[in-house]
């Protein structure tokens, strides 16, 4: 609950801009490459016939909806099969992200669409595997190096949501005791992440934005 209650309002904008995506460019057979418990599956059901989930064997997340194990860098699936891409939240934790773009390069059809979500602000996380931030021309490097035609890349907040978030996060390593027991913290985290998101609104300096939202397509 802790941790939904201090993702709540970078987790709204995340999938807002998200189902905008699905909405407008997935379709067909989907392949959800690092799919951990497919938590957007409800959100592309009306866009794919087909959404199958990638992860490796080794991952933290429950597994009863993984469909195939795999690596990012080899996926078990015939190239060009595959209409649609999603991959949210991975870059991040892969040594070598170019190879990783290439193999989906490979497994989409010409005129086939891919939808990133990559932080360029974040704390560490799921430490050891936690390698790389990227800023919006690093991601339009790798894409095109890949073969990739960036269609857009959108910063998902300004500054304040991005402070906010990470002043929450600060705060809740005294999450313990009686301000656990009181629910002072959460309290806290719920006050800020609101003022952040109003700030945000009225000063969207998407330079320090937290996190970007990438969508590609391979050529036809």
């Amino acid at each position: 609950m802790a941790k939904l209650l201090r993702n709540i309002v970078i987790n709204r904008i995340h999938d807002t801009q998200l189902a905008r995506y699905a909405a407008q460019y997935l379709n067909g057979r989907l392949i959800d490459i690092g799919c951990g418990t497919k938590p957007y599956r409800a959100m592309f059901a009306p866009y794919v016939h087909s959404h199958v989930g990638v992860d490796y064997p080794g991952t933290q997340h429950d597994r009863s909806h993984i469909d195939m194990y795999g690596t990012a860098y080899c996926v078990p699936a015939a190239s060009e099969s595959f209409d649609s891409a999603i991959c949210t939240a991975v870059l991040e934790h892969l040594e070598e992200p170019a190879e990783a773009i290439r193999e989906c390069y490979r497994l989409l059809r010409p005129g086939g669409v891919a939808i990133y979500s990559v932080p360029f602000f974040w704390f560490l996380h799921e430490e050891p595997r936690d390698f790389f931030r990227y800023t919006k021309y690093g991601l339009e490097h790798l894409f095109q190096q890949a073969g990739f035609t960036v269609i857009e890349i959108t910063p998902l907040s300004g500054f304040w949501i991005t402070f906010g978030q990470a002043f929450v996060y600060y705060l809740y390593r005294f999450n313990r005791g009686l301000l656990h027991w009181l629910h002072l913290i959460d309290l806290l985290g719920l006050l800020i992440q609101g003022v952040a998101y109003t700030l945000d609104r009225i000063d969207r300096a998407e330079r320090w934005t937290w996190m970007y939202m990438a969508v590609v397509r391979k050529p036809v």
